[in-house]
């Protein structure tokens, strides 16, 4: 009772109330990243959360229902992580980007064979403004880089029909397909015109992208040419048609800012189309897995600190007890983001062994049964009953669903009995090689008697 001192027959073990044990991490047993990555994830503070980010990523992008919208703030292109961008739409982790326009800018210049530099912090900022060198924190954006990119720009945008009425993920289409005919190596918005992966900024006017434009559009005034028209609902309504047709939904924060809201405010703008135009509410449209990088704390109250149990309160996500899935990562994206995606990467190369700690590993995040055996004889019954309907069904993906099941279930029962699942196949292989069974086909067709 309240007020009274603790009961010491009472108290409770933490495995009676399924919590979950840490375990210390064991750099000797580290070989790859995913091995620390996982480790990490036992442990505590932003080592858990990076743990648990790679978790629901692998999550989502197991998921084929799942549309995955990757949001992106912050000077990451001129701070190197263009590739990983790469590397999320390459290996279908990503759907559609929401970005700011800097962000494509620096990556777009980088794609374009031009090169970022190191802050010497013996030049102070007056004379890096006169050597013609901008300073973004501890690295240095050449004018001449910008002025080399407006003239790529000026020639894209040109060769676009001025008749038409432009947006910003047509405009960034436009950008990648000239980078792919153009430039050898990889680059953001090379990959996702190759992927058919949409770019949406919706600040486009808030970027080098924007200015160029606005620029552009000066030069036709002045020679009496046409010039472009740019509407950002292009941008708002191509989104939320890709969105709202989506069975499950996923987002990627890098930062927050515009991106961020602008992607997320996806709920909230279908929610008022139905509501406020009497249409039937046919859909809930809420993203159901999320994963945050950003060390802004919560309290400053701006969004890019907001925790996705925040964004419940307006209908923007899944709660958790409805299925609901999210990680929040408070930390320098240049430092998480690299773990947890090569980590997922490696995830799709795992060798049997791996792949049986993974599933158990599953099993203890998720409080799913990992102790008792005959249960698990008894669900993986049950799995081979959905296996018989689905063939009776004559259904293909419902086999290959209860297949898989069946999979887990018999790597996850290995787990627990501390049985070698890669040594139990590669036994039954040999020893298969050498029998001879009543009633199989020999080589030249002879049924054995």
């Amino acid at each position: 009772m309240e007020g009274e001192t603790r009961d010491e027959s009472k108290l409770r073990d933490g495995f009676e109330d399924n919590l979950t044990p840490l375990e210390p991490l064991d750099l000797s047993k580290i070989n790859t990243i995913d091995d620390m990555v996982r480790a990490m994830s036992k442990t505590a503070f932003t080592g858990r959360t990076i743990g648990e980010a790679a978790d629901v990523l692998e999550e989502m992008r197991n998921n084929k229902e799942c549309f995955t919208v990757l949001t992106l703030s912050g000077a990451m292109t001129v701070a190197k992580m263009g590739l990983v961008i790469c590397d999320m739409i390459e290996n279908k982790m990503v759907d559609a980007i929401v970005s700011t326009g800097a962000l494509m800018a620096h990556g777009f210049i980088e794609s374009a064979g031009m090169t970022h530099f190191k802050y010497d912090k013996k030049m102070d900022d007056k004379k890096l403004y006169y050597a013609g060198y901008d300073r973004v924190y501890d690295t240095l954006e050449l004018e001449k880089n910008l002025d080399n990119a407006e003239l790529i720009i000026n020639k894209v945008l040109s060769d676009l029909d001025s008749d038409k009425t432009f947006s910003s993920w047509e405009i960034n289409k436009a950008l990648g397909k000239y980078l792919k005919e153009n430039y050898s190596g990889r680059g953001v918005l090379k990959s996702a015109f190759e992927h058919n992966i949409p770019i949406f900024i919706p600040a486009f006017t808030d970027s080098e992208f924007g200015l160029d434009f606005g620029l552009l559009n000066r030069k036709r005034k002045a020679a009496g040419l046409k010039e472009f028209k740019f509407n950002p609902f292009i941008d708002l309504e191509y989104f939320t048609e890709l969105i709202i047709k989506q069975n499950e939904l996923g987002i990627f924060i890098i930062g927050g800012g515009v991106p961020r809201n602008w992607a997320q405010q996806i709920g909230p703008y279908a929610d008022i189309i139905q509501k406020r135009m009497d249409l039937p509410k046919d859909k809930f449209v809420r993203y159901k897995y999320g994963v945050k990088i950003c060390p802004e704390p919560v309290q400053w109250g701006g969004l890019s600190g907001c925790p996705f149990s925040e964004g419940i309160s307006w209908g923007k996500f899944v709660p958790p007890e409805e299925g609901g899935r999210y990680a929040e990562v408070p930390c320098d994206a240049t430092v998480a983001w690299p773990l947890i995606v090569k980590a997922v990467l490696e995830r799709e190369k795992m060798e049997l062994k791996e792949l049986q700690k993974a599933i158990f590993q599953n099993k203890v995040n998720r409080r799913f049964n990992t102790t008792d055996i005959g249960k698990e004889i008894i669900l993986m019954t049950e799995e081979l009953g959905e296996l018989a309907k689905a063939y009776k069904k004559e259904n293909k993906e419902e086999l290959i669903d209860a297949i898989g099941d069946l999979m887990i279930y018999c790597l996850g029962l290995c787990e627990i009995l501390k049985i070698d699942s890669k040594e139990i196949l590669n036994k039954i292989v040999e020893n298969n090689t050498k029998r001879e069974h009543k009633g199989y086909m020999k080589k030249d067709g002879q049924k054995l008697e």
